[in-house]
């Protein structure tokens, strides 16, 4: 019988996690179904993944009426919804937890992107929807912009698991791996435990998508599977480091590096491009569902990503050639990303309350 390609990933050390929840998702079994079928040992969202989830049918009508019902609007009633669905996803992800003592089986939310630039806020909103989540296997993600990095650090000091969102270059993920370690240090020199899990995000395909329109036909699809690379050799090189190794001697767990927007989005590449690119221990690969199912299907495992980074400087340097400023890419991708969070964001909150009014009305008919 042959190895189904989900498997293979899981077997040379990539954790693969579902970018997706839905009320539906989880009632209806598929969740499970992935995890027993497809080896998904995790799941992230986001805010985008939540307005189409509500906005999509009837599934939360029942808590937004309730919740409407005790008082709660706004921010308040949405993390109730939210709450409820990552709550039952992390009881399905236990297992994987408990089998690998805590480096996988996790569920991710998302702080409110109108907290982006709020260092003291987001320090205060990660602790408390990690204490009201009630599952050890919540991460709560933190965006690793110039105000998020303090934040992220004072969280892991407070061990509050956590999951750094909208990197999107090496110099980006470097800055977030150093506030998680100032963090352990923070720890250890109080005496305290230093593991607190967290994970390091980087968005691939938005990459691809930007410069498409700039770059020729046979650069397409290429600089965010190189950007990938050079981080990936960051990544090893911080977990060789003797900085990481004296806080590994002293009992702390690596952040682990996730890749993130991982779907294929032109339709002249094939739908498994990233996933088979970004095949490498000691990482993770969140994906779309219609991802999951073309690569559970017809996926391939090759080779594993070069630890050095392989050609990746090379091909950044044909982009350049091009006129791509990859910094300046870099920086306005991150920008554009928490723009995006905070539309979906708006968009959420307002389509709640739409439908808590109407709830509401049809309670009282």
């Amino acid at each position: 019988m042959t190895m189904k390609p989900t498997q293979q990933l899981h077997d040379l050390g990539q954790s693969l996690w579902l970018d997706n929840i839905t009320r539906d998702l989880l009632a209806s079994g598929t969740l499970q179904h992935y995890i027993d079928e497809f080896s998904l040992t995790g799941l992230t969202s986001n805010p985008t993944i939540f307005d189409h989830a509500i906005r999509g049918g009837d599934a939360y009508d029942a808590s937004i009426r309730r919740g409407t019902l005790e008082g709660l609007s706004g921010e308040a009633l949405f993390y109730e919804l939210a709450l409820e669905d990552l709550r039952a996803a992390a009881d399905l992800f236990r297992p994987a937890h408990d089998r690998t003592c805590g480096v996988d089986g996790w569920v991710s939310l998302e702080l409110s992107p109108l907290l982006a630039n709020d260092t003291a806020g987001s320090i205060a909103a990660a602790a408390e929807l990690h204490g009201r989540g009630q599952r050890p296997n919540l991460f709560i993600k933190i965006p690793g912009t110039i105000e998020g990095c303090p934040a992220i650090e004072a969280s892991i000091l407070a061990r509050v698991p956590i999951n750094v969102t909208l990197l999107f270059s090496a110099e980006q993920y470097r800055a977030s791996a150093e506030a998680y370690m100032r963090g352990i240090e923070r720890r250890l020199a109080a005496g305290l435990d230093p593991v607190v899990p967290s994970v390091a995000s980087l968005f691939v395909s938005r990459w691809d998508v930007a410069v498409q329109d700039q770059v020729p036909a046979a650069l397409h699809n290429r600089l965010g599977i190189a950007v990938a690379g050079r981080t990936y050799r960051v990544y090893r090189e911080l977990l060789a480091s003797p900085r990481w190794r004296a806080l590994a001697a002293a009992g702390a767990r690596p952040q682990r590096l996730l890749w993130a927007s991982t779907g294929t989005k032109d339709p002249a590449a094939a739908d498994t491009l990233y996933v088979e690119a970004l095949a490498a221990p000691d990482t993770i690969d969140t994906i779309p569902e219609k991802t999951l199912h073309a690569f559970a299907e017809h996926g391939r495992v090759g080779g594993t990503m070069a630890l050095d980074g392989g050609d990746a400087e090379d091909v950044i340097a044909l982009f350049a050639r091009q006129g791509v400023d990859e910094k300046a890419l870099a920086a306005r991708l991150q920008r554009e990303g928490a723009e995006a969070f905070d539309k979906s964001w708006q968009d959420l909150l307002a389509c709640i309350a739409e439908k808590s009014a109407q709830l509401v009305r049809g309670s009282a008919a």
